[in-house]
Formats: C-alpha cells, structure tokens, sequence
C-alpha cells in the first residue's frame, strides 16, 4: 500500500502534543512571534532576504499576483503566462484580478513549460509576465526561463508549491522570480495543516506584500517605512493604525501556524532527502518500461519530488496501470489539475494559447502516486510490482 499522505506532520504524537502544550499556555493566537520568527527562519532555509507567512498556498498565489500589480509591474489587462499543466489557483488570481491568462505548453519529459514553448507563447501573445508552476519538483529548464524572461522585460513569478527544495544550476527553484509562493498543507513537503509563504529577495516588493497581506493598511510595515507612508499622505497619529494604501485581503496567519512552521522546519532537508531517494528509486523501475515515457530532471542538483508521476504513452496503459495500483491498494490522483484548460471554469473567462498538444497528452495519459518520507519496505514492494 502506498498513500497519498503518509501523516499530518513528522514526528506526529509529539507534534500533537506540543502544540496542545502551545495552546494551552499561549496569552495570544493571533499573528504574532510563532509567526515572525518562521518567517525569518524558512527566508533563512530557503536563502531568500525575506517571507511572508499567509493562511494558505492558495492565499500566497492571489497575494503575489495582487503585489505584482500594487507595485505597477503589472496592470489590468496585461496578458501573463501561466503553465497549462497547474493548480486552479495558479490561473484564477489572474482572472479576478483582472489580468489575462495565456497558458503556455509544458514539456511531455519534465511535466514544465520550457524556454522553447515560453518562446512560441510571447511571440504569438507578447507577454508582460510570467507565472510559472514548477512542477513536482522537476524544473530543468528555469534557469533558461529565467533568462528568456530577462532578456525579454518579463516579469517571473514562481509557484514553487511542489517542488520546495529543488535545485538546479546551484540555485534553490523559487529564488529565480521576483517572488515566488510554497504551501505547508498536508501532504506537501512540510505541513502546517493550511498555510503558505511568499519570498522575495526585494525590499520594496515585500513591503508590497506586507501591505495586501493585511487589508491595504501599513500596520505590518517596518517602522522606517510606515512613516514615510504617513508623512507621504498626510496622515496623523490618531488614523494611523487605520491607514489603507493599497489594494489588499485578510490573509494573516495565527501561531498556530507559525508554530508549527517552527516545529517542523528542522524536518525538511531530511523529508526532501527521503523523497529524492524514493524518486531515484522509481526513475530506474521507469528505464526498464518501454510503455512508460522516461522523466527528465538533467542539470537538477537536487529533486524535491512532490509526488511520482507515471507518464504511460497511452490512455490503455494507463487504465491498466490505475487498475493494477487498486489491486496494490496504491492511491493515485491526476498529473495536477491535468490541462487546466480543459477545467469547466475556464470556459466562463477570456484566455489564450499559443498550442496546448503536450498538456491535452498529459491530461489524458499521465497520473500519479504518493511519495513521502517515511517510505517502509511494503511500500518499495508495491512500486516494484506495479513496474515489475
């Protein structure tokens, strides 16, 4: 048997327990120094100058988008590219903030889009930005994305939800965008039960942050720059406290969260660890099927693999496969949201597309299951057999 989520947490009883303990002797629950410091600690882990911690992955997307156009990089209208295979909330901050989806093909290997498909979609759309899914922790080609985009004045955003600690060319996934977002819901890499972060190594864009994250208002900001806020608009001492600049939601955190962020943290280079090996381990089972396509991770230091993907070259093999994995009690689930495109809420909302055959491919053929940390030996039998 192999799940889908293994556990809540690592170390789960005396998780539990701690937090309990957490609970009963805190005076306060609200956002506060559980939160202040993981910030400083996951901007630490993650090499990145700062993090913002919000209430879910899902809230660090739309908050990223929101600050994208808050600091004016972004307006309503532009048009941003968004990989076709991805979440929902990878292409719905975009349609209700006004902005327009144009979904890029991703690559049959690597399950991402690449400089070539990137390439195809701004000639045919000229984009302004780019919002890139970094998918089950494969993301060969973002250094070559990162370029193209440079080269090309368009704006990159990370969604690095599925492949937190990834490496390539030396550099952590997420550290390539202005900003990037990860989500601690169960399941992921790290839990927190519900939550998400948004780096950034730019100051001025994480006061941004700082100021959606909370109503529009500056009562988050550093000092230095609340006050220069104040004086810039006029405001005295008596509305201070209140004093909105910006566009913005409620997506604070409370401890609870920052405390568990705290707690589980020091887990993570051994869960990437685990998961990497798992994900070596089934690559090689991969080599010896012709009637699976082979993955591609060339030039990755590390692989922070999310989940392993079965890439069957078609739908026959595939339903083979699902059956043999409910014979195995292997849970599965589908490569993401498959072709967001083919999702019934795109058909309600203007986008575009530059081709989309690879992503219609994957939806139809490919799926995946479980990997986690605590990987057992009945669990290593299962995928055996499934590949044997």
């Amino acid at each position: 048997m192999i799940k889908l989520v293994s556990s809540t947490f690592v170390n789960e009883r005396e998780t539990k327990q701690a937090l309990c303990e957490f609970i009963m002797n805190s005076d306060k629950l609200s956002m506060g120094e559980q939160c202040a410091l993981f910030e400083k600690n996951f901007a630490n882990w993650q090499q990145s100058r700062f993090s913002i911690l919000v209430n879910s992955g899902s809230s660090a997307n739309l908050l990223l988008v929101q600050a994208m156009l808050n600091s004016g990089r972004w307006k309503p209208g532009d048009r941003i590219g968004v990989s076709a295979v991805t979440w929902s909330t990878n292409v719905m901050p975009l349609i209700q903030l006004g902005l327009v989806p144009v979904l890029i093909d991703v690559d049959l290997h690597s399950l991402n889009i690449n400089r070539s498909t990137l390439t195809r979609a701004h000639e045919k759309h000229k984009l302004t930005g780019l919002f890139v899914t970094n998918c089950l922790g494969l993301c060969p080609d973002l250094p070559q994305i990162h370029e193209y985009c440079t080269e090309n004045a368009i704006n990159l955003i990370e969604d690095n939800c599925e492949s937190m600690g990834s490496v390539v060319s030396g550099k952590k996934t997420g550290n390539f965008g202005l900003g990037s977002t990860f989500s601690l819901f169960v399941g992921h890499h790290m839990s927190a039960i519900e939550s998400g972060i948004v780096c950034t190594d730019d100051e001025d864009f994480f006061h941004h942050l700082c100021i959606a994250r909370a109503h529009g208002w500056t009562r988050n900001l550093p000092e230095e720059k609340k006050k220069s806020l104040l004086v810039e608009h006029g405001i005295d001492d008596f509305y201070s406290p209140y004093f909105f600049v910006e566009n913005g939601f409620n997506m604070r955190p409370t401890e609870i969260i920052g405390f568990l962020g705290n707690n589980q943290l020091p887990h993570l280079d051994m869960i990437i660890a685990e998961r990497q090996k798992n994900y070596f381990f089934a690559k090689k089972l991969f080599a010896a099927r012709d009637d699976l396509m082979q993955l591609e991770d060339e030039g990755m230091e590390c692989v922070s693999s999310f989940a392993i993907p079965l890439l069957c070259r078609t739908p026959e093999i595939k339903a083979a496969m699902l059956e043999k994995c409910q014979m195995l009690q292997i849970e599965t689930r589908p490569m993401i949201a498959g072709s967001i495109a083919l999702q019934p809420f795109m058909s309600r909302h203007q986008w575009e597309h530059a081709g989309l055959e690879n992503a219609a491919f994957i939806h139809e053929n490919y799926f995946y299951i479980g990997n986690h940390e605590s990987f057992a030996d009945d669990e290593y039998t299962a995928l055996q057999d499934l590949l044997a």
